[in-house]
């Protein structure tokens, strides 16, 4: 499979993955008679796998929100190792580099508040 075909892919399944998670947790929001603009809980990755096992909307939702977040990631990443296999040197370096600002980013993130 080409380099370029793996990335597509991987995108593809990472938005209707993300896509289908958050429609689940809103149709569940709706379904309890909360509107989902008005809020939820805190994000804790703890509570997660618990939340969906209980079929909980907001575990669908961080999930889904998480999946959006980690496509593009996955995507640079998926990139990193393809460029590094076929001997890209220049383009696994701007990669790297783009992990690296990610990483960076949310380092200086955690722990703050919005």
């Amino acid at each position: 499979m080409s380099l370029e075909r793996a990335i597509g892919r991987l995108v593809t399944i990472g938005t209707y993955a993300s896509v289908g998670l958050l429609s689940v947790g809103v149709v569940g929001l709706l379904a309890a008679g909360r509107s989902p603009l008005e809020g939820g809980p805190p994000l804790d990755l703890g509570h997660i796998a618990d939340d969906i096992a209980g079929l909980r909307p907001a575990g669908f939702l961080w999930l889904g929100l998480l999946a959006a977040i980690a496509t593009p990631v996955a995507r640079v990443a998926v990139a990193l190792a393809g460029f590094a296999r076929i001997g890209e040197r220049g383009m696994a370096v701007v990669a790297l580099l783009i992990l690296g600002v990610i990483a960076l980013s949310v380092g200086l993130a955690i722990g703050t508040e919005a």
